[in-house]
């Protein structure tokens, strides 16, 4: 079917809204993105993505890339603080019989595959510029920049991560991000011999873990409970990260110890989470992404739904006979996905905190990776 839409604006150039145009420019729709960073730049240390993110990457054609510039294996070993291995879960195989199970890769890099493939679409994106007003009317929304110009659109999609803008202006009543009583730190090392897959330490109230991110490179992340969500002076970060690990006796963590520095790239992050009822659109202009479903990384799999969320609303789009029937379909087809992403990885988050059943963490674990699994 021929889309319902023509001419759509994409606000936000993260990673749920380059995955838009790259997948609505694959319909030949004129798609403009906005994007107020005028570096287009990412932070952060590594990401670690599961086998439905490859199965995404796949379909947005950027997992040869991906597999070039950061790392992919199967399975996480589980460890005892002290180094002994307790358990190996498998990853399996989402993407196809010869794409590995799971993997990471450094943010930064990820968000250049993006934007190369963005660039690479056809889209017109202008950095340094977001909007000031949405005007919406009865066969589209014009829109305003901070350039002065005014465009009219079919469609907006805000797509402008955890504290939108386009989320405020559409839905002024909406939940705000909820701290959730973690942090999570991040550093990149030099990857270890013999480190060519994702592996988690358990200790009594921290988790530690380690990830390859490319041929040269591992990131370490380490979850911390914290009461308040307070500032913490970057100068600090090395001796914090580096006492955090103090209880871990393993070789490898004490390894990787002795080589936290100001130049391990060390990432501090409160951790919050969003999840906005539906619909998640008014009129013409809809949100996906962390916009309205931000989620802990317990089950590495933010980018993952955000990412989903832009190739479900591109294949409504182009199958629906008008938009508002385009936009319930796409809702419809989302919201038990990312509901059930945004609560279990904070069920897991609570059950870490207070010390609660190991059981049922790792079931909800189990369930939760079984449905990924499973097609959007």
């Amino acid at each position: 079917m021929t889309s319902p839409v023509k001419k759509i604006l994409i606000i936000g150039g993260g990673f749920s809204g380059m995955a838009a145009a790259i997948q609505l420019r694959k319909q030949a729709l004129d798609v403009d993105v906005v994007e107020i960073d005028p570096g287009w730049r990412s932070y952060g240390a590594g990401i670690s993505l599961g086998g439905a993110t490859l199965r995404a990457f796949k379909t947005l054609g950027i997992l040869p890339q991906f597999l070039e510039r950061g790392a992919a294996d199967d399975g996480v070993d589980i460890f005892l603080p002290h180094g002994p291995k307790v358990a190996s879960l498998p990853t399996p195989r989402i993407a196809g019989p010869d794409v590995p199970g799971g993997g990471a890769i450094m943010r930064p890099v990820l968000a250049k595959i993006l934007s190369e493939a963005t660039i690479a679409s056809g889209a017109n994106v202008r950095l340094g510029c977001t909007f000031t007003a949405l005007r919406q009317h009865g066969d589209g929304v014009e829109v305003t920049f901070t350039d002065g110009s005014t465009v009219n659109y079919d469609l907006v999609i805000g797509a402008d991560g955890l504290y939108s803008k386009t989320r405020a202006a559409i839905m002024p009543n909406a939940p705000q991000p909820q701290y959730c009583g973690q942090a999570v730190w991040r550093a990149v090392l030099p990857r270890t011999p013999g480190m060519d897959r994702a592996s988690m330490w358990l200790g009594p109230k921290i988790k530690t873990g380690l990830n390859p991110v490319s041929k040269d490179e591992m990131y370490l992340f380490v979850t911390e409970d914290r009461e308040d969500n307070v500032m913490i002076d970057p100068k600090d970060f090395p001796a914090m990260l580096s006492a955090l690990l103090a209880p871990f006796p393993a070789p490898l963590m004490q390894q990787c110890r002795e080589q936290i520095s100001e130049h391990a790239q060390i990432v501090y992050r409160p951790l919050e989470s969003l999840l906005v009822q539906q619909p998640w659109h008014r009129g013409r202009v809809v949100l996906i992404g962390d916009t309205v479903h931000a989620t802990t990384p317990h089950l590495a799999s933010g980018a993952c739904i955000g990412i989903e969320d832009a190739l479900v609303l591109a294949e409504e789009l182009e199958n629906a006979s008008n938009v508002e029937q385009a936009l319930v379909q796409f809702g419809a087809r989302r919201w038990e996905r990312c509901r059930m992403v945004v609560e279990n990885s904070g069920r897991l988050g609570e059950i870490e905190i207070t010390g609660g059943d190991k059981a049922e963490h790792g079931q909800i674990m189990r369930d939760t990776l079984a449905a990924l699994a499973a097609p959007i």
